[in-house]
Parts: structure tokens; C-alpha cells; sequence
């Protein structure tokens, strides 16, 4: 049986770095909700969540997220990690930059049966966005 923990670095290392996106069925209870801050919520589950990564695979190919710590409890983890990346890609609307980028995250997952059922994020966006060159 995967712990919590196997969760959270299948879910960074093989779905996001890698994009297995098939893995986000075995992770993700079906009516998983991503309480993104920078947009409209998406749907729930993971169909929700693919066309996400899809997008910002194809933005920045060489996404990439190290998990830096976790805090671990029964139905919580949270988890600071740090992402990187060259945007070659359109990503959201903004234009490829083709410039690097390395900003702070910090992502609360909440767990029920086993499984990822909500999500928080906080990403250093303002820096992202210094790095990528589209605001000083």
C-alpha cells in the first residue's frame, strides 16, 4: 500500500516531471478539487487536472520540480518544492519568453481513502514572472 508520502512523489516526479498523466486516475479521488489562485477552479477529478499539465508541459518541456520538504500529517501533507524551467512554449496566454526560470511553491495536499482530494498551492508567480522578463 503507498503511503501519503509515495503519493506525493509519484504525483511531482512522475506526473509533473514526467507526465504520466495516467497515474492522476490512482492518485486523485474522483472528485479532487484544485483550489488554483491563478485562474477559475477546473473541473473536479482528475480530468480536471490533465489538460493542466498537458498545457504546462508543452510550455515548458523542461519543467521541473524538487521537493524540498514535507510536513507530514494523518490527512495533510504539505509540501515546499522548488520549480523550474525554460518557457518555450505559450503558457496561459503569455507568449514564449525562452528564458529560465527557479521560484518557491508551497502545495497543501489533503488526502481521504488513500488518495489526493484537494490541493492549495502558493507559487513565487511575481518572480516567475521577473525571471520570464514580462514585468520588472
Amino acid at each position: 500500500m503507498q503511503t501519503h508520502t509515495d503519493i506525493i512523489n509519484a504525483y511531482f516526479h512522475e506526473v509533473w516531471n514526467n507526465g504520466q498523466l495516467h497515474l492522476l486516475d490512482s492518485l486523485l479521488t474522483a472528485d479532487y478539487v484544485n483550489h488554483t489562485p491563478s485562474g477559475p477552479p477546473p473541473v473536479p477529478g482528475p480530468e480536471g487536472l490533465k489538460p493542466i499539465v498537458t498545457a504546462m508541459r508543452k510550455a515548458i518541456p523542461d519543467m521541473h520540480y524538487t521537493i524540498d520538504e514535507m510536513i507530514v500529517s494523518d490527512t495533510v501533507i504539505v509540501v515546499r518544492v522548488t520549480f523550474t524551467g525554460t518557457q518555450t512554449g505559450d503558457l496561459f496566454g503569455l507568449p514564449p519568453t525562452g528564458k529560465k526560470f527557479s521560484v518557491s511553491q508551497i502545495n497543501i495536499e489533503h488526502f481521504r481513502d488513500g488518495r489526493i482530494a484537494s490541493h492549495y498551492r502558493i507559487t513565487d508567480e511575481l518572480g516567475m514572472l521577473r525571471q520570464l522578463g514580462v514585468v520588472n
